[in-house]
């Protein structure tokens, strides 16, 4: 009894051990969080992602920037969080993420595998662990109906101005003046200020040249400027009216729609004497919109396209592609199966006996021939299976002897019984279905 005593307090002081290091277990854990679950296209979401520890982190964090399909995606600096919890410390890192969905299809944050370096309670060396993140949908809502889609900017401010080169109080047929406008906003990436649409004037060519764009970060806001050229050529005198110039943004948080407006102009056009340089300013300016237009169009290629298809289409494709291979996996599994089940039955149907029968036949074997041909005779519709009773019914008066062995037939003899003995079945089988 002692003995007994003696070893449950051992056991009672183990299980004690065990549960207080549960109880000192490390917890390694993430949470995701985002400020909208529904947004317009080009509304940024914010999606915060920390990842905490109930010791500290022996290295830092930090993923850097990530892809998610259909949208551009921002990423700020990481952040130092903590919180109590029962009398013990947490800490924690927050990296978080600004995403500005560019279509109106719904967009996947997607899930992280994220390594953090952390030392267990009670240690000091960081440990390796993994820990993985949860992927969150947006819902994409698409630009409302009383909205021109060219002209569809979400932002918190923009800012317009424009620079003229030439005089515009001195010119005449033949001269050209180029606009430069530059648009700054707020919240917003450089991809998704649209492009200007520039309005068309009477006795004016209008050349637009190439775009710049290029979006600013700091350490908690983003910004972006697109700033565009144009030229006009002065092709006759008299008075143009170049029109006021409307941008429109919406902003998000007000839940309104504002305007910054470029006021127009109106540019007398003087005589010119030296006609002849009209056609060759002309000429001039068309070949640089040409290549101007080439190298965007390449641009746009090697940005947008995968394989040549857009991101949507080699999505599509990939998943026909994989639909396309499913199916032939079943296709070939089934046709193994198939192919086995043939096999199968062939093993032990008459023919393949036959086939070892003729086989044995050209191995001149006397043995081999007996045994292979009453094994096939088996396998025959016969009242008396015997070799005798096979010639004697499906032999022929002209070529088999009657009192002819197993070993003394040819192979010419035994594909003539067969023959004749699936004629007969073949015989019998219409007789009984024409009058059963």
């Amino acid at each position: 009894m002692k003995r007994l005593g003696k070893v449950n307090y051992i056991l009672f002081l183990s299980f004690l051990f065990l549960g207080t290091q549960c109880l000192q277990a490390q917890s390694v854990w993430s949470s995701v969080q985002v400020n909208k679950k529904s947004v317009y296209v080009g509304e940024p979401v914010q999606v915060s992602i920390t990842v905490y520890t109930s010791t500290w982190f022996t290295k830092g964090l930090d993923l850097g920037n990530i892809t998610v399909n259909g949208a551009f995606t921002v990423y700020f600096r990481p952040v130092s969080r903590s919180f109590m919890q029962n009398g013990k410390n947490y800490s924690g890192v927050e990296l978080i993420y600004h995403v500005f969905p560019f279509s109106d299809d719904d967009i996947q944050f997607p899930s992280l595998d994220i390594e953090v370096e952390t030392p267990p309670p009670g240690g000091y060396k960081g440990v390796k662990r993994v820990v993985k993140s949860k992927a969150v949908t947006i819902n994409v809502k698409p630009i409302p109906a009383n909205f021109k889609h060219s002209e569809w900017l979400v932002a918190t401010s923009l800012n317009v101005s424009e620079r003229w080169s030439g005089s515009t109080k001195n010119v005449k047929v033949g001269d050209v003046l180029e606009r430069t406008i530059t648009r700054n906003a707020g919240w917003t990436v450089a991809e998704l200020i649209p492009p200007t649409e520039w309005d068309s004037l009477p006795h004016v060519s209008i050349y637009p040249g190439r775009s710049e764009i290029h979006s600013n970060k700091s350490k908690t806001a983003i910004s972006a400027q697109r700033t565009e050229t144009v030229r006009y050529l002065f092709e006759e005198e008299g008075d143009v009216t170049i029109p006021d110039k409307v941008y429109t943004w919406y902003n998000s948080y007000h839940k309104k729609l504002y305007k910054r407006t470029l006021k127009g102009m109106t540019v007398h056009v003087g005589p010119n004497p030296d006609l002849g340089m009209l056609e060759s300013v002309r000429d001039s300016l068309m070949f640089q919109q040409q290549e101007i237009v080439a190298n965007e169009n390449k641009n746009e290629t090697k940005t947008l396209t995968i394989l040549g298809l857009s991101p949507k289409q080699f999505v599509i494709a990939t998943l026909g592609a994989l639909l396309l291979l499913l199916l032939l996996f079943r296709f070939f599994k089934w046709l193994l199966k198939y192919i086995k089940a043939r096999r199968k039955a062939y093993l032990h149907s008459e023919l393949y006996y036959f086939n070892r029968l003729k086989k044995a036949i050209r191995s001149k074997d006397e043995l081999q021939i007996k045994n292979a041909m009453y094994r096939w005779i088996d396998e025959l519709d016969l009242k008396e299976p015997n070799i005798n009773y096979l010639i004697i019914a499906c032999g022929s008066e002209s070529s088999i002897d009657k009192t002819a062995l197993a070993t003394t037939l040819t192979l010419k003899n035994v594909k003539e019984l067969r023959k004749n003995y699936l004629l007969r079945e073949e015989h019998q089988k219409k007789i009984f279905w024409i009058n059963p």
